[in-house]
């Protein structure tokens, strides 16, 4: 591969793994592109797990031996099967050596060669492949896995040039795995709430959008929890803003521990004492269910007064929910209702037959300036 064509492959590398939207698309982008770049049939990008002294494989591309995965659940080897691991990229390196990529084939060592390893050897014969060459990849300066690329028995041999040019590509891809962790950190903190480590409203309005569109598509259930925590301000007033946000942070524990009861359900903290659970699949009944747990062990928190729940779900007779938005209304009416009556269990709309009253709150066109409820502070268009 001449000088130019080994530039196109970087190039094609490196955007590869700029235009990956998660690790998983990342890892499949850096070991595809090394795989291509280096003429292999075979790549992997593995991660070294120093904590439980193991290398684990993230991704597997190209032609897989039987029993290989893309995405394997829990393919690792233990360090000390690789002996190059500790004693090639930790002594060595840390030793003021320089991360380069070393060549293994299924014929054994080469004389003197540095990084020859009786398992690699011995992986490579089993999995019908003749040569393989292993890149060090360096993160934050530190080792942090490797990249693998293999080529069957009866192709070339990877040579002296084709392990600098690994070294070339393992470097690309480290700047494509730290370009992937901060946009992943980024987003991680757009849809977060700092103070109790669960999802924001930004998250819930995103994710409720989708579950409605859904519904109306697919029939989907889609169900909403609004609880709103009893006794904050005094807390704050009497106690200090510090036992205030403990109580939040403690409720937000209670809420995401419930929430598990509903498989996939999305715990949230809407801002000020407003929490949600937003569930898609679960029945309605099951969604009650889980609320109702989390109304009986709010009361036992040792802090506040409880918390106010109100339910609503696209299976309960609430008419037509065509937008994200008609969903929080309800939901929302029953946790004012909830509040206002002081109940010990959540209310749901719809169950109190064809003139319901939080169904009827909901839907009034003057809600928004009724005085004898808050203003729904949704950013939704109405619906």
């Amino acid at each position: 591969m001449g000088e130019e064509s080994r530039l196109a492959a970087v190039v094609a590398l490196a955007q590869g793994m700029a235009a990956a939207h998660s690790s998983r698309e990342a890892w499949r982008a850096a070991a595809g592109g090394a795989r291509r770049a280096l003429g292999g049939s075979f790549a992997a990008l593995s991660v070294w797990e120093r904590e439980l002294g193991r290398l684990r494989v993230l991704v597997n591309v190209g032609e897989l031996a039987e029993g290989e995965e893309e995405f394997p659940e829990d393919e690792s080897y233990p360090v000390h099967q690789f002996a190059e691991i500790t004693e090639f990229l930790h002594e060595r390196w840390a030793g003021g050596g320089e991360p380069d990529a070393w060549v293994e084939t299924a014929q054994g060592p080469k004389e003197g060669r540095a990084g020859y390893c009786h398992q690699r050897v011995a992986a490579l014969r089993r999995r019908g492949r003749g040569c393989c060459v292993v890149a060090p990849i360096v993160l934050h300066g530190r080792a942090w896995g490797e990249l693998y690329v293999a080529r069957p028995v009866g192709e070339p041999v990877f040579g002296g040039a084709d392990a600098d040019f690994a070294t070339v590509l393992a470097a690309v891809v480290a700047a494509g795995i730290a370009q992937t962790e901060r946009l992943e950190e980024a987003r991680r903190l757009a849809f977060t709430d700092s103070l109790t480590g669960l999802a924001n409203r930004r998250a819930v309005d995103a994710r409720l959008d989708e579950a409605v569109e859904l519904h109306r598509r697919d029939g989907a259930v889609v169900s909403l929890v609004v609880c709103d925590v009893n006794g904050l301000k005094r807390v704050n007033d009497t106690l200090g803003h510090s036992v205030g946000d403990r109580l939040l942070e403690r409720f937000g524990s209670v809420l995401s521990l419930c929430g598990a009861m509903l498989p996939g359900a999305l715990a949230a903290r809407l801002g000020g004492d407003e929490f949600c659970l937003l569930a898609v699949g679960p029945s309605a009944d099951e969604v009650v269910k889980a609320a109702d747990e989390v109304c009986r062990r709010a009361v036992e928190l040792d802090i506040g007064d409880g918390v106010a729940c109100g339910v609503a779900s696209t299976e309960d007779p609430i008419g037509p929910v065509r937008s994200a938005r008609r969903l929080f209304r309800l939901a929302d009416a029953a946790q004012y209702r909830a509040k206002a009556e002081r109940a010990a269990h959540p209310v749901v709309a719809g169950r109190e037959g064809p003139d319901d009253p939080v169904v009827r709150l909901a839907d009034e066109p003057s809600r928004e300036a009724d005085g004898e409820r808050r203003r729904f502070r949704g950013r939704h268009a109405p619906g």
